[in-house]
């Protein structure tokens, strides 16, 4: 298992130039995804001026632009919206996670389109990070119901080659200590594994609760990265 896959040191233009492709719009050698389904914008490793023009004249005056982990500065006129420090885990391989949604009474089910409503509902409640009413469609999304009521989901997000990002991972405040996060990261890591691929995520480094949760779940810190957002001139 190579845990240093250069893939994963630009997972957003990785995912943009293969099965995100379908979700993408492009400009020279700048992508982004649309805008309905997520934020995050690339460049190449060593942009030039003409990717940041072609970036920006993608995205318009004045957008946000979510570099996500992207070492490269944009140029002085763009205007830093946000910086933060965080980690990049990985499935260490070798061996199947648990499959809980397996389990009968788990309450574990998958969510299509019509769940999206009660989705951003959750988000907004709990703020996970970055959702919007098309972000299923990068994966699978399962999610945990009681009583008809969604109260936590996660589901599948960047897919550079060989790999699967597990991601919005989020439970309500009513629903918390109940272990749904734990089944849910899990069995969303057993089925990219089924498909021969390793899960990976990334996590706020202030998020001490997540990184011990995915730690317990054998998910190992590949290295720290900075999530960087700006806006377009």
């Amino acid at each position: 298992m190579n845990d240093d896959d250069p893939v994963l040191d630009d997972p957003v233009g990785q995912s943009l130039g293969g099965r995100h492709a379908r979700l993408a719009r492009r400009l020279g050698r700048a992508a982004t995804y649309h805008a309905d389904v997520a934020t995050f914008s690339a460049v190449p490793t060593a942009p030039d001026a003409a990717d940041w023009a072609d970036l920006a004249a993608l995205l318009g005056p004045g957008a946000f632009a979510d570099m996500f982990n992207c070492p490269a500065a944009p140029p002085p006129d763009w205007e830093p919206v946000f910086s933060l420090e965080g980690r990049q885990m990985i499935w260490p391989g070798g061996g199947r996670p648990d499959r809980p949604d397996s389990e009968p009474g788990t309450g574990v089910v998958e969510l299509g389109a019509d769940s999206v409503p009660e989705m951003l509902d959750l988000v907004a409640r709990t703020r996970p990070g970055p959702f919007w009413p098309r972000t299923r469609e990068l994966g699978t999304y399962l999610g945990v119901r009681v009583d008809g009521t969604l109260v936590a989901m996660a589901g599948e997000r960047l897919r550079p080659p060989g790999w699967t990002e597990i991601s919005a991972v989020c439970t309500a405040d009513e629903a918390r200590g109940q272990g749904h996060a734990a089944r849910l990261v899990s069995a969303l890591a057993a089925r990219a594994v089924a498909r021969g691929e390793r899960p990976f995520l990334h996590v706020a480094e202030t998020n001490t609760g997540a990184i011990a949760l995915y730690e317990r779940l054998g998910f190992k810190t590949r290295g720290q990265v900075t999530f960087r957002g700006f806006r377009t001139p």
